[in-house]
């Protein structure tokens, strides 16, 4: 399942507080991929702006990681912000959604919150 957050505001504005509020929140913003930029570059331009903002909280990565490193294949989380019919798209898999694919049930509380952490930012990072 996909979660989607819509927005008028800014494209630029949206990246930038999708990564502060990450940080408000007590994630770590771990990279930026200005994704048409990079295609671009390589000579194969999209028509429309798209940038992943990947997070993570550390203490939860730790908690995860230290049980099950087949999960890090599904980490940092990322948001993707991206334009769509005019509009700025924030969008990400929710973590609940992923962890059903590992079969781990013992995460699947910390999953939520996490979930409910990135929803947060996101509908914040739109306002």
């Amino acid at each position: 399942m996909l979660i989607n957050v819509e927005t008028q505001k800014d494209f630029e504005k949206v990246v930038q507080d999708v990564q502060e509020k990450s940080k408000e929140k007590g994630f770590g913003v771990m990279s930026v991929h200005e994704v048409h930029k990079i295609l671009e570059s390589k000579g194969m331009p999209i028509s429309y702006k798209c940038t992943i903002v990947e997070i993570c909280q550390p203490k939860a990565a730790s908690t995860v990681l230290s049980k099950r490193a087949d999960i890090s294949t599904a980490m940092p989380c990322r948001i993707s912000v991206y334009e769509q019919d005019g509009k700025v798209v924030l969008s990400t898999i929710a973590p609940t959604e992923l962890l059903n694919m590992y079969k781990a049930e013992e995460f699947k509380e910390l999953a939520q919150e996490i979930e409910n952490t990135i929803r947060s930012i996101m509908e914040e990072a739109a306002k």
